[in-house]
Parts: structure tokens; C-alpha cells; sequence
């Protein structure tokens, strides 16, 4: 069973996560050969004060 788990910083809408769902999913599908009801996909949106780059957190505060 796939487990794909998306961190991502900021918020994506409804319909960017049911398009990146979808294609992670067709692509599993078709690449690795796991049936589209065995993959699980969990996305984690986190505000941009939980996120630093090169020491600076993304909020520029």
C-alpha cells in the first residue's frame, strides 16, 4: 500500500490537492503497478512561520 505524505508551507486549494492526488496516484498506478484503491495520500499544509530556509522563516518576519 502507498503512503505518499506532501509537506508543503502555505495552503493549497481543494482543487490543486485533488489534481496532485490524482496524478501521484496515476502515476503509481501506472510506474510502480499499485491499484489506485492502495494508495493513501496525506497532505501536511503548514504556515510559513513553521518553515526556515538558509535560517530565515518563509514568513519574512
Amino acid at each position: 500500500m502507498p503512503y505518499v505524505n506532501i509537506r508543503i508551507a502555505g495552503i493549497l486549494s481543494r482543487e490543486q490537492k485533488a489534481k496532485i492526488a490524482e496524478e501521484i496516484t496515476d502515476t503509481l498506478e501506472r510506474i510502480a503497478h499499485k491499484p489506485k484503491s492502495y494508495t493513501h495520500i496525506v497532505f501536511d499544509e503548514l504556515p510559513d512561520e513553521n518553515w526556515a530556509i538558509a535560517g530565515k522563516l518563509l514568513d519574512g518576519e
